[in-house]
C-alpha cells in the first residue's frame, strides 16, 4: 500500500508539473484555463501542485480548454515514468 501511495504522489506532481507547462505554453493564466475548463481556479492550482488529482471527466475538459488530445497528456506521463524506472 505504501509503494502505491509514493506511485500515486509522484503521479500528481507529475501531472501537475504537465499541466503548468501546457497552460503557460498557451499563455493562460490558471483563472483563464479554470473558466475555459468550467473547473474553479483554486482546484487548478492544486491539480498544478500535485495537491489534487483530476477525474477521467477533468482530464478531459483540461484537456479540451488547452486544445491537446488526453491521449498526448497520458502518454508523456507514461513516458516520464519510464525513464524514473530506468532511474530506480
Amino acid at each position: 500500500m505504501l509503494r502505491r501511495m509514493e506511485g500515486e504522489d509522484w503521479l500528481r506532481a507529475a501531472f501537475g508539473a504537465l499541466l503548468r507547462k501546457l497552460r503557460e505554453e498557451r499563455g493562460l493564466s490558471q483563472a483563464q484555463l479554470a473558466l475555459e475548463s468550467e473547473l474553479d481556479q483554486t482546484f487548478v492550482s492544486l491539480l498544478e501542485r500535485g495537491r489534487r488529482q483530476p477525474t477521467l471527466g477533468t482530464l478531459f475538459a483540461i484537456c479540451d480548454a488547452l486544445r491537446v488530445e488526453p491521449a498526448v497528456v497520458v502518454s508523456a506521463l507514461a513516458d516520464t515514468r519510464k525513464s524514473r524506472r530506468r532511474r530506480a
